[in-house]
């Protein structure tokens, strides 16, 4: 039986405040199982839960864009960055 992939979760700026953490480790399969974990870990945290509700997210470097969360696949020793909307640009 296959391991389910370990990896790190990075929050920037509004994520990080709302995560009170600038990063954590995810053990999941899917970046739906990884945000559901990180739900649930945090949910006295419930700021969280809205700001990744606008987040966008990198899978090691790679915009996820619009693609279901459960279909988005991790790697072992892989990194899911969590961007809020930056201003200005």
């Amino acid at each position: 039986m296959p391991m389910t992939p370990a990896g790190t979760i990075r929050y920037w700026a509004a994520a990080k405040a709302a995560a009170g953490t600038a990063q954590e480790p995810y053990r999941a399969a899917t970046l739906a199982e990884a945000l559901e974990q990180v739900r649930s870990r945090h949910d006295g945290r419930p700021r969280l839960a809205r700001v990744l509700g606008y987040c966008s997210f990198l899978v090691d470097g790679r915009p996820v864009g619009g693609r279901d969360h459960a279909s988005v696949h991790l790697a072992e020793g892989g990194t899911v960055e969590v961007l809020p909307p930056f201003a200005g640009g």
